[in-house]
């Protein structure tokens, strides 16, 4: 049995195992962390799964009205820190932008995370966020990629960011993917919010690499249905290739298999006998 929670809506996706608790969807429980128990909402009640998944933490049970009113002052207090620290953070101009702030009600610590162009001296930040607030206070810098995954948005796609709701790792991007997908190298057109590479980029790379094995290449000659022409573009995803064609130059899709030398051989041989 699984279930998956999430701790702010349209969220990051945990999962967990239900043990011998039944949520149904939209119902508060609660979640097993380092600093104890903390309160999340149901996306998926629990239900069963084909594959067996080892080391899932345990739900610890439905939030009582106890548990949410600690939630709630928890986040009237990152409200509260975050809002101090922008104020201050003005206050000593300071190159620094305030990301997102954790809070442990247990040990009283408030941890900040910020992002800047440079390292910064943030000392005498710190001794003011810890007098006004009245609690132990960090300050994390982080990068960019990590500032739109705490952040969230929307991407050039018109889903939620990636990293904001299921990449764990940032695995390496590069160019070479762009250009081996045929994609303009212009940093408008295969940057993500972060400002960085697309992670995107290296789901569909797999399937690239073995068109550039399988699929004729551009400007190759090759025999179709309407007769001899010349590849002039290719559409993986699509598994087509557009022809422009010798008579008159009209330009015609056709699938992959049908211009592709092996298939046509085979094709040759074998359907005489069909």
């Amino acid at each position: 049995m699984m279930m998956a929670v999430s701790f702010t809506r349209y969220g990051r996706l945990y999962y967990l195992d239900p043990g011998g608790h039944s949520p149904k969807v939209g119902d508060k429980v609660l979640v097993p962390t380092d600093s104890g128990p903390e309160v999340a909402e149901c996306i998926w009640a629990p239900q069963y799964v084909s594959e067996d998944v080892d080391g899932l933490p345990v739900c610890a049970g439905i939030a009582t009205e106890e548990h949410l009113a600690r939630d709630e002052t928890n986040r009237r207090r990152r409200a509260e820190a975050r809002s101090v620290s922008k104020r201050l953070i003005k206050r000593h101009d300071l190159p620094m932008k305030v990301v997102g702030v954790d809070y442990v009600d247990a040990d009283n610590v408030f941890t900040v995370y910020f992002s800047a162009p440079h390292r910064v001296d943030f000392r005498a930040l710190v001794r003011d966020l810890a007098r006004n607030l009245r609690a132990r206070v960090e300050l994390r810098q982080i990068g960019p990629r990590d500032e739109a995954r705490l952040q969230g948005g929307i991407g050039p796609c018109g889903r939620d960011l990636c990293c904001a709701t299921f990449l764990k790792d940032f695995e390496p991007v590069s160019v070479r993917m762009a250009k081996d997908q045929d994609l303009p190298v212009n940093p408008l057109r295969i940057a993500g919010a972060c400002g960085r590479l697309m992670c995107c980029l290296k789901y569909e790379h797999p399937l690239y690499v073995e068109a550039q094995r399988t699929f004729p290449r551009t400007g190759a000659r090759v025999e179709t249905d309407e007769g001899p022409g010349q590849v002039v573009g290719r559409n993986v995803p699509g598994d087509y290739v557009t022809v422009r064609l010798d008579d008159g130059g009209r330009r015609c899709q056709c699938s992959r298999a049908s211009v592709c030398g092996p298939r046509k051989a085979h094709d040759e041989r074998y359907e005489p006998q069909a």
